[in-house]
């Protein structure tokens, strides 16, 4: 969000979404993105050094086409902050064989669907992840993304700090599941729960 292609931001899991839509209603947030269905491709060399970096070279498809970098992950000010860049293109096939000449491959496919919100100097996002709900709030500190949580009435103890594709780690462990992919026909009929995904509800 900051224009010094800064990601700063935090997630919490909920039961579910529709309080939070209701309470962002009534706050007088702005939808800015109606929900929709994402499509994700990340990619890595042959032998994982973008990973090993904590690194994300990720393809994206919504309503348009994106491709994204993003740098490793610190904890700053109780929220995670990284170097995000991201622009967008025009032809997502186009750039998938770009990055398949240059030697890069598909690690991970994942999806969501996504709605989001303005809310004072904050996005809120409304996530449907194949494996729960998640609210993602993005500002430009730690301090402004407290105060959404508190307006939002949010546990800010029960903030999660990781990314999707590292609670996909934690719940592909904890429920012995043989995939690389967080779709959602592979979660199809899986019942996740919290502490599957190593979190705690963000309910108040």
């Amino acid at each position: 969000m900051p224009g010094d292609h800064r990601e700063i931001e935090v997630k919490f899991y909920v039961k579910a979404l529709s309080p939070i839509a209701s309470r962002l209603s009534a706050l007088g947030a702005v939808q800015i993105q109606a929900r929709l269905h994402e499509y994700n491709l990340r990619f890595d060399t042959p032998t994982g050094s973008l990973e090993r970096q904590s690194k994300v070279l990720r393809l994206r498809r919504d309503s348009a086409a994106y491709l994204t970098f993003k740098g490793p992950g610190a904890l700053v000010d109780g929220v995670s902050q990284r170097q995000e860049i991201e622009f967008s293109l025009d032809n997502f096939d186009a750039a998938r064989a770009f990055l398949g000449a240059l030697g890069y491959q598909v690690s991970m496919v994942y999806e969501k669907y996504r709605a989001v919100y303005r809310l004072e100097h904050a996005l809120v996002t409304l996530d449907e992840m194949p494996f729960g709900h998640f609210v993602e709030i993005e500002g430009p500190d730690g301090a402004t993304i407290q105060q959404i949580c508190t307006l939002l009435g949010l546990n800010w103890d029960a903030r999660i700090v990781d990314s999707y594709a590292g609670l996909f780690n934690v719940v592909r462990s904890n429920l012995g599941l043989d995939t690389d992919h967080l779709t959602f026909d592979v979660f199809s009929g899986l019942q996740v729960t919290a502490a599957d995904l190593g979190v705690h509800p963000a309910e108040a």
